[in-house]
């Protein structure tokens, strides 16, 4: 079986499980595209070691960039940037790695302990 995400005006409104086959007899009179989505690919790496499909899992709310052909999330802060290379959103500064817990604070643009 394979995922598939229903695409409008680049986001995704709808992922399903279906063989590709299924989409010869569908018959989906709605406005959108569906576009196959990988389970195994987050970003643009494919879990098990074959080839990543449009750099994301999609999921219902993430963009859609047809000219790039892939999913990725929203942007989820003013501040962050989307990595080109693995089409995730990365914060100007990277998570502290001294084991406990942070949060992001737009506000200061940094990581606030929990």
């Amino acid at each position: 079986m394979s995922h598939f995400a229903k695409v409008l005006n680049g986001q995704v409104i709808q992922v399903i499980v279906a063989e590709p086959e299924f989409f010869d007899t569908f018959v989906d009179t709605s406005p959108g595209q569906w576009i196959q989505t990988s389970y195994n690919t987050y970003g643009n790496q494919h879990k098990l070691g074959g080839t990543p499909l449009r750099g994301n899992y999609a999921s219902v709310g993430y963009v859609y960039d047809a000219t790039n052909d892939v999913f990725y999330e929203p942007q989820p802060y003013a501040s962050w940037t989307l990595n080109h290379s693995t089409w995730l959103w990365e914060a100007p500064s990277s998570y502290p790695t001294d084991g406990k817990l942070y949060s992001w604070d737009e506000p200061t643009t940094s990581w606030v302990e929990v």
